[in-house]
């Protein structure tokens, strides 16, 4: 790869020159790369990706990681959600807190466990809970399902993540616990908010700063869990807020 760099000081630009058998696609997703402040941010201060910073702005906003908490990281390569954790909850080999899980293998992380394991296996949740050593404080899901170039299939694959996700929370979270998944603008799919403001206190759809600009990602924040129930819901039973009425987007979208 051959690069130029324009402008001065802070205004440093690089420039991923044409050459012989690189894409125009795949040199100007070289020259984001190389140009993005939170992959310059996540190199300078040690996180393995720039969506580390994601979680950390929605958890500025929205107060969820404290010391001791018990989480899991569904999604969790190349372990930059799990990195955010273990340092929030203080988490430590000898006091495990954060488990990960991901059918990619992710380098070790000091202070969490990753599974090397699709989530959508069988076994995954019961080999979850038991390397957590207890029921959830928070559910984190950063789970997109691989692309094959069409949108409505790409859409569907992912929504399923959502649903299976939403279900493990709904289904292992401590009453008051929170879970936080990835999901797409204008794809939230009526079933899986109705069920997640049955069961927690708010449900929101929030887009963080380092979320990019020309991303359709959103993220989806239940908050509050209300605890399992034996029944099903009365329909008089009051519900949350719309969570698109909530919806909150970022300075730069």
């Amino acid at each position: 790869m051959t690069t130029k760099k324009t402008g001065g000081g802070r205004g440093l630009t690089v420039h991923v020159k044409k050459k012989h058998g690189v894409t125009a696609s795949s040199r100007r997703w070289l020259e984001r790369q190389l140009n993005d402040p939170y992959v310059r941010r996540s190199k300078a201060e040690g996180y393995r990706s720039r969506a580390a910073y994601k979680l950390i702005e929605i958890d500025e906003r929205h107060k969820l990681l404290k010391p001791g908490q018990r989480i899991v990281d569904l999604g969790a390569a190349p372990g930059g959600w799990c990195q955010v954790a273990v340092k929030a909850t203080g988490s430590t080999a000898e006091d495990l807190r954060v488990v990960g899980i991901d059918y990619l293998p992710v380098d070790p992380i000091p202070g969490s466990e990753i599974l090397e394991l699709d989530f959508l296996d069988d076994s995954a949740p019961e080999r979850l809970l038991t390397a957590l050593g207890g029921p959830p404080d928070i559910v984190l899901s950063d789970m997109a399902a691989p692309t094959i170039g069409h949108r409505r299939t790409d859409h569907l694959r992912t929504m399923h993540l959502v649903e299976v996700a939403a279900d493990f929370a709904v289904r292992t979270l401590k009453p008051g616990g929170h879970f936080l998944t990835k999901t797409f603008q204008g794809g939230t799919e009526a079933d899986v908010l109705a069920m997640l403001k049955q069961h927690f206190a708010s449900v929101h759809h929030v887009k963080p700063p380092a979320s990019r600009e020309d991303s359709v990602e959103l993220y989806l924040l239940a908050k509050g869990f209300k605890g399992r129930r034996d029944r099903p819901r009365d329909d008089t039973e009051p519900q949350s807020a719309d969570a698109d009425a909530d919806a909150e987007r970022s300075p730069l979208g």
